[in-house]
């Protein structure tokens, strides 16, 4: 097959390496990719917003299968432009991707089809959304309600921050995603991340995750993309997998059915497992960053095979089969992330940190400039490893850290420490 990835992140060079690995592959082409990705695949200048340019591409090229990466083309509907000119994908239609384009249709699917999540509100304006959280107090969760690349959640503690988040919605702090706000119940529990492999009938469990969205040590600071993440989650106990598919994934893909837009491609359940069971914070439709750099270690299976079955709507006919040793990812991030990285630093190093056979770097905001790494955006460098145990693929990492020279940039210390508290209590 001759394929063609959509992306430029981290997420993209682990799903890159995975594919790269299959012996059903012709080509692998990457829009627009990064210097990690061109290790792996032939990257192309495109816009993955030009849909027309991404078609006729594809056309030239005589691309057999098309991955789309990150969230803003699936809810932009490419996929559907891919199949009108009858190329197949794997991803959402924009119908679809409304399940993390639009965190209120997601809450109004749960309350129609009965999902477990925390109760909320949908605002258009500042007033409104303000009395409702003076009734309900704190703590509470304020959400801009479309895309805004991580960043548009603010789980408050205190009533001048809800307040706050709200005039930041509302102020277009988010530009439009901020137009409409959800106002939600703040859930107690451990947070986790489900995946699903989905063909628009069957639901194919594809792993667990948990990652670490604040900024700092001690999960403090402000809320990021994910500054690490671990997998298998040990709080996803095949118990609450098990719940979690008949109350949650089950009914969402019957939901989807119902009002004409099933679901095909990844869903991602960040859920949180509270006292009553599994419940949903959100869906994403893709594959989540950093989680997917973790799953890919840990996968067995040939992925590409596994993407295009969702793509046919064979996945019945599919299983999944998992290495037993867990893998830990640590984000390397440029000075000012989340706020406002510090672009265009050199690093060095980068090859020596990968030279441990259990490790892999995946690059996230890396660009090459006259024959040196330099940063190019917040999120960086993945720095990616297995072992025996949490603890040993931690270790793993942080010496391969230890060989990057970087002083620009910077790390947590911790990623893994819940899942190693564990470890050390048995």
């Amino acid at each position: 097959m001759n394929v063609l990835l959509i992306g430029s992140g981290g997420r993209e060079h682990a799903l890159a390496w995975k594919i790269a690995a299959s012996p059903v592959l012709s080509t692998l082409y990457c829009v627009p990719g990064n210097p990690g990705i061109a290790s792996v695949a032939e990257c192309v200048a495109l816009d993955p917003g030009d849909h027309e340019a991404i078609v006729s591409f594809c056309q030239q090229k005589s691309i057999d299968f098309v991955v789309v990466g990150p969230e803003a083309p699936l809810v932009a509907g490419i996929a559907d432009d891919l199949r009108a000119a009858r190329i197949p994908v794997f991803g959402p239609s924009k119908a679809a991707a409304r399940l993390e384009g639009s965190k209120g249709f997601t809450k109004d699917l749960c309350a129609q089809f009965d999902i477990p999540t925390g109760k909320y509100q949908r605002f258009t304006q500042t007033e409104a959304a303000k009395a409702y959280i003076r009734q309900e107090g704190v703590p509470i969760v304020v959400k801009a309600d479309g895309l805004a690349a991580g960043k548009g959640v603010v789980v408050a503690f205190e009533l001048q921050e809800a307040l706050d988040a709200v005039d930041a919605c509302f102020d277009g702090a988010f530009g439009g995603a901020g137009a409409e706000v959800v106002v939600e119940e703040y859930l107690e529990g451990e947070e986790a991340s489900f995946f699903c492999l989905c063909d628009g009938k069957t639901a194919l469990p594809f792993g667990t995750a948990q990652d670490h969205k604040r900024v700092g040590d001690g999960d403090t600071g402000a809320n990021t993309g994910g500054m690490g993440a671990y997998s298998p989650a040990p709080v996803m106990t095949q118990a609450i997998i098990d719940l979690t598919m008949r109350d949650l994934i089950d009914p969402t893909m019957r939901g989807m059915a119902a009002i004409g837009a099933p679901f095909s491609g990844v869903l991602f359940a960040g859920l949180m497992i509270t006292s009553h069971g599994p419940k949903l914070i959100e869906y994403n439709t893709r594959f989540g960053d950093p989680e997917t750099q973790v799953l890919m270690l840990r996968l067995k299976d040939d992925l590409l095979l596994l993407l295009k079955a969702a793509a046919d709507g064979a996945l019945d006919q599919m299983s999944v089969r998992w290495n037993s040793d867990p893998a830990l990812t640590v984000v390397m991030a440029a000075k000012g992330y989340p706020a406002a990285p510090e672009k265009g630093s050199v690093i060095r190093g980068v090859e020596a940190a990968g030279d441990d056979e259990n490790v892999e770097i995946f690059h996230a905001g890396t660009a090459d400039k006259n024959g040196e790494l330099i940063a190019n955006g917040g999120r960086v460098l993945n720095i990616t490893a297995t072992g025996k145990t949490v603890q040993e693929a931690q270790k793993a990492a942080y010496a391969a850290i230890a060989k990057i020279d970087w002083p620009e940039g910077f790390y947590r210390h911790d990623i893994g420490w819940r899942a190693i508290e564990r470890e050390r209590a048995l």
